[in-house]
C-alpha cells in the first residue's frame, strides 16, 4: 500500500509538471528507455554496456510517437580509491534513418566521486566528451551533482524503493560556433527488484542553448539495470 500510494502521488506529479512545461513555447517531449548491463570483472574494474531508445512524444505543437534514435554505449570504468573512479567510455548514435538528424560517434573521458557520510550518498561526476558528426565535432564539459537514499529505512533492500536526484551542467564548444550552456534536473524513483536487477522511472527537465535561443525538452524516462 505504501508503494502503490507513492507511485501514485508521483505519477500525478509527473503529470502536472509535464501540462505545465508543455504551456511553454520551444517545447519538445521525449521519452527513453534504457536497458544496462553492470559486469564486474574484478573489485576494481566495471564494465557497464547500454541501450537506449529515444522517442518523441511531443513537437510541433502535436502529441506523436516517433522513434528519435538509438545509443549504444560502453564504458569501463576503474576504481582509484574509496568512493572515487575513473572511466573511459564509447557511444554510437544512430540517427539518420529515423528523424533524418546526423549519426554520431562520441567518446567520453569521467571522473566521478561518491560519498556516505549518512543514509543520503553524495555524487559529483565529471566529464569532457568529444561528439564527432558528419557537419562538425562538439567538445563537451559537464558536472553533474547528484543524491541518492531508500525511501524505507537506513539500508535499501530488496523489494523496497529508492529516490535518485541529478542536477548537471554542460558546455559545448565547436569551430565557428558559439558555446551552448544547457542545465538538466532529474528525479528518479527506483526499486531494488532482487539482488541483480534495478528498475527506475522518473523524468528530466532540460533548458538547451540558455545563452542564445532557450528552448525546454522534458524527458519521461525508464531504466532497467542488470549487475552480474
Amino acid at each position: 500500500m505504501y508503494c502503490s500510494n507513492k507511485g501514485f502521488w508521483v505519477s500525478m506529479l509527473f503529470t502536472l509538471y509535464f501540462f505545465s512545461i508543455k504551456a511553454q513555447d520551444n517545447f519538445i517531449g521525449l521519452w527513453q528507455q534504457t536497458a544496462a548491463v553492470n559486469y564486474k570483472v574484478s573489485p576494481f574494474y566495471l564494465h557497464n554496456f547500454a541501450l537506449n531508445s529515444r522517442n518523441y512524444l511531443y513537437r510541433d505543437n502535436n502529441l506523436e510517437l516517433s522513434a528519435r534514435h538509438l545509443d549504444f554505449i560502453h564504458f569501463s570504468n576503474l576504481r582509484v580509491s574509496e568512493g572515487q573512479s575513473i572511466a573511459v567510455g564509447l557511444q554510437y548514435r544512430h540517427r539518420e534513418p529515423f528523424d533524418g538528424g546526423s549519426n554520431e560517434l562520441r567518446f567520453t573521458q569521467q571522473y566521478n566521486i561518491n560519498t556516505r557520510p549518512n543514509v543520503v550518498r553524495y555524487g559529483h561526476r565529471v566529464r569532457a566528451q568529444q561528439r564527432i558528426r558528419s557537419s562538425r565535432t562538439v567538445h563537451r564539459f559537464r558536472y553533474r551533482f547528484s543524491t541518492d537514499f531508500p525511501l524505507k529505512g537506513e539500508k535499501l533492500d530488496v523489494g523496497e524503493p529508492y529516490l535518485v536526484t541529478n542536477v548537471e551542467k554542460l558546455l559545448s564548444v565547436a569551430r565557428q560556433k558559439k558555446p551552448q550552456y544547457d542545465i538538466r534536473f532529474t528525479v528518479n524513483l527506483g526499486w531494488k527488484l532482487n539482488d541483480r536487477y534495478k528498475f527506475q522511472f522518473g523524468v528530466e527537465h532540460r533548458l538547451e542553448d540558455l545563452a542564445q535561443y532557450e528552448r525546454h525538452e522534458l524527458f519521461l524516462m525508464s531504466r532497467l539495470n542488470l549487475s552480474l
